[in-house]
């Protein structure tokens, strides 16, 4: 019985590591050239989107995406490279509120309250770059995250008709951020099947003019 089945797991194994590769490289093709980690070369634009994170791992330690996320668009913004920030993320429970939360330490960095607006439901990569364009009406962004995350949100706002870049924050090391990068081999995949399917942000909303 074992033997008969053998075949077809290894068939859908091979398909399964087939998608994970193709859609990789896919993504990282468009992405080339379209990310920076200076800010000598990087473009200017009016508005810089910072994707949200946990500012906390579970047990209650740091979490350095989050902390070099903030980094990154408080240096775009001091270097004048952007002129608004948006923050989008998770706001999903009273008890969890990503753009809050990023909104009140760029402010005690120093970013004026008024430069900052703030998309709520920015709850996954596609909701966050659909709704910069079609709720935030912007045509082109910065976007800030780590690099590999970066050309994910570069390649889902191109498919969107949202031109975007990216800056990209400090990375952390493979051995301590392992789970992360092999969950983005799969996010990945999940970015053709949403085209496939036409996937919608969980909400859209009244219009927000960034001004």
């Amino acid at each position: 019985m074992r033997k008969r089945f053998l075949p077809i797991l290894i068939f859908f194994a091979g398909i399964i590591l087939l998608s994970l590769i193709v859609c990789n490289i896919l993504i990282n093709s468009f992405a080339e050239g379209k990310t920076y980690s200076n800010l000598t070369s990087i473009p200017k634009n009016k508005v810089g989107i910072i994707l949200g994170t946990a500012k906390n791992i579970k047990g209650g330690g740091s979490n350095p995406y989050y902390e070099y996320r903030l980094k990154a668009i408080f240096s775009l913004f001091k270097a004048k490279k952007i002129e608004f920030i948006l923050v989008s993320g998770d706001n999903g429970s009273i008890y969890y509120n990503e753009p809050t939360t990023i909104k009140n330490d760029l402010v005690s960095s120093g970013v004026p309250a008024d430069k900052i607006f703030l998309d709520y439901a920015g709850f996954r990569t596609l909701d966050s770059m659909v709704r910069a364009k079609e709720v935030f009406g912007l045509d082109d962004v910065t976007v800030v995250s780590q690099k590999f995350h970066n050309e994910r949100a570069i390649y889902i706002a191109h498919k969107n008709e949202l031109n975007a870049i990216g800056f990209n924050a400090e990375d952390i090391s493979l051995e301590s951020g392992l789970k992360v990068q092999l969950r983005e081999y799969f996010a990945r995949v999940k970015v053709f099947i949403d085209l496939a399917l036409n996937t919608r942000p969980k909400f859209s909303g009244d219009k927000i003019k960034i001004e």
